[in-house]
């Protein structure tokens, strides 16, 4: 049976030991997050991902989400340890205080998302997309809107995504055919398809603030048209939500993978958004949330190859076959475990060195 045990004595080594004191001195976080206070943090949310999240990795995959007349449901246990996530503060750890988040440095945000990503890359997949939505509206957004959305996104009651990719462009955003008309009262009317949008409906959260890159009517061909809107499921009234927007999922994805995570096709038919940032700068903005998705992906890479190595020492300590070069470690067995043949160990350690 598989399992995961969080490399805390690893990322303990790394953020106490590896990174250079000078090269973390002076970063934002770093005096009032002392090591003691790191390594709670990290025992913590270890506890959270092997406790909580790993256990839901198998069914989560095996169930999938399911998409029914525009509504997607994420697995059975999903909806809870997201909200055990949520009220844990895991989603505000290096956000801005001002909206509610902790301010704690990004290597720590960053050890936490490995755990995450190696106990329930599907689960990590919600609020990853609403890191990175947080980061675009807190470097481009105007006060009025950093007010209205970041508070929900810190504090996990909504989640965010990127709408980039349509049906007949992918990479080469500069073919981007969905359209942004400008209203009276200075928002804008958003008609298009997006496709492959991760977390793009699902029954987590309250909400769910879409960035979508559009062209409005006057804009220049290419990515220098290109502008980015605000489009949330449901438009802020106050505190909380108020009438449905119109965006709509048309159906998600059905993958080989990660099928807890949402992948979505997504309609919008004159839904209200609102520019972020300067007008056909959009890609410039975007960047902001793109660049920290890569950095993301990264890490979902070493969370994985973490877990990988994990199960893989697993099994080789019960899979039995053959026996010892120097005669049987085990000779009540059957046969020795594989762990004992120098191949099968010098294969562990090139992956575990590689991950290092």
């Amino acid at each position: 049976m598989a399992s995961y045990k969080a490399p805390i004595d690893d990322l303990r080594f790394v953020t106490r030991e590896l990174l250079p004191d000078e090269g973390q001195a002076g970063l934002p976080g770093s005096d009032e997050f002392t090591p003691d206070l790191v390594d709670a943090i990290l025992e913590e949310a270890g506890k959270f991902c092997e406790t909580v999240l790993f256990p839901l990795n198998r069914s989560g995959d095996e169930e999938g989400c399911t998409y029914e007349n525009g509504v997607v449901r994420t697995p059975a246990g999903f909806k809870d340890a997201y909200e055990a996530y949520a009220a844990g503060g895991w989603n505000g750890l290096h956000a801005d205080p001002e909206f509610g988040g902790q301010d704690a440095p990004n290597t720590v945000y960053t050890a936490v998302q490995e755990m995450i990503c190696s106990s329930n890359l599907s689960f990590g997949m919600y609020p990853g997309l609403t890191q990175g939505a947080y980061h675009a509206i807190h470097a481009h957004g105007t006060e009025e809107q950093k007010r209205a959305y970041l508070p929900h996104l810190v504090d996990g009651s909504w989640s965010g995504t990127m709408c980039l990719t349509e049906p007949h462009c992918g990479t080469d955003l500069g073919l981007l055919r969905t359209r942004a008309e400008p209203q009276p009262d200075g928002s804008y009317r958003i008609s298009g398809t997006k496709i492959f949008i991760s977390a793009g409906e699902h029954d987590l959260t309250e909400n769910i603030v879409h960035l979508v890159l559009a062209r409005t009517p006057d804009a220049p061909e290419g990515t220098r048209g290109i502008s980015m809107f605000v489009v949330p499921k449901f438009l802020p009234n106050g505190d909380g939500v108020g009438p449905a927007n119109g965006v709509r999922c048309g159906g998600i994805e059905q993958k080989m993978g990660i099928k807890a995570s949402a992948t979505c096709v997504l309609n919008f038919d004159d839904a209200r958004g609102f520019l972020i940032g300067e007008k056909n700068k959009g890609m410039r903005a975007m960047f902001t949330m793109m660049n920290a998705a890569r950095l993301a992906v990264g890490v979902q890479g070493l969370g994985i190859a973490e877990s990988a190595y994990q199960g893989a020492v697993a099994y080789a300590r019960e899979r039995l076959q053959g026996r010892a070069l120097g005669g049987p470690r085990f000779p009540d067995r059957p046969a020795d475990p594989i762990l004992v043949h120098p191949d099968v160990r010098r294969m562990l350690l090139t992956m575990r060195a590689n991950s290092e």
